[in-house]
């Protein structure tokens, strides 16, 4: 494990994984130290320098306060800044609006390539997403991070039993420890829509990857739900290329999603 230091301070950890060639940083989604990047990294890195970092409040990064979206977009700052200067960027989910709000910021970013960020396009999902960041908020402010867990699953579309399945894992106490980093993907996925403006801006060419059907664990969600976001978002965004990968997976297989990766970066 190595570290950087972040404008505020805040050390940052990531891993180098081996390979040679241009730079990819892997921004993680929520409720992910960065483990599930992993697999997709180790996929990558014939052909390119894969870069794996832990979000602030996550593993052995710090979580300086006050918390703002700003402060993370100079946490991958600093890391890009740590491992040559410029990089390609990847996102899943949540992870993936961080890596879009970060190329509008300007940062040194060559290309961009997000899977099945969670913006919200339909009335009834918007209400619903405002609803779960006021009570998340509430919750969190509690000190219940068990209930912030069950908000979220819930907006993702978990059904009760897996729910309680979960809560009765191995999984639920380092779950548990990420509940707090909640607040940091909802505040990267702002109001619910995408945000036009910004994604407006972007210059860097833009790969939006979705599952061909709705992860089985979100069952609940409407059945368009990730693709419909994902064509909105590529229709503000000017370099946009959108593919569908013909599997179910909200953390989609590397080995179907590596290849088309690589092909991107290298286009």
């Amino acid at each position: 494990m190595t570290h950087t230091t972040s404008a505020d301070g805040t050390l940052i950890g990531y891993d180098r994984l081996s390979g040679t060639g241009p730079v990819v940083v892997l921004v993680a989604g929520g409720l992910d130290d960065g483990t599930e990047n992993i697999p997709l990294g180790e996929h990558l890195t014939n052909g390119f320098t894969v870069v794996n970092y832990r979000r602030r409040g996550r593993g052995d990064s710090g979580d300086t306060q006050p918390y703002a979206m700003q402060r993370e977009i100079e946490d991958l700052a600093a890391v890009i800044a740590a491992n040559g200067g410029r990089a390609h960027l990847f996102g899943a989910s949540s992870g993936g609006a961080l890596a879009l709000e970060t190329a509008a910021a300007g940062l040194p970013i060559d290309r961009v390539a997000v899977h099945e960020v969670p913006y919200q396009i339909s009335d009834e999902m918007i209400a619903a997403w405002r609803a779960y960041t006021a009570a998340l908020t509430a919750t969190l402010d509690a000190d219940d991070p068990d209930e912030a867990l069950r908000l979220f699953m819930r907006l993702a579309g978990s059904p009760d039993e897996q729910i309680a399945g979960a809560e009765a894992s191995p999984f639920w106490p380092g779950m548990r420890a990420l509940a707090p980093t909640l607040r940091y993907d909802a505040a990267c996925l702002g109001d619910g829509p995408p945000p036009a403006a910004r994604l407006a801006t972007i210059a860097q060419p833009v790969l939006l990857t979705t599952g061909a059907t709705v992860d089985p664990h979100m069952a609940a969600l409407p059945v368009d739900f990730f693709g419909a976001a994902a064509d909105a978002a590529a229709a503000l965004i000017p370099h946009a290329q959108r593919t569908v990968i013909e599997v179910a997976g909200h953390a989609p297989d590397p080995a179907l999603l590596g290849p088309i990766l690589a092909d991107f970066y290298t286009a």
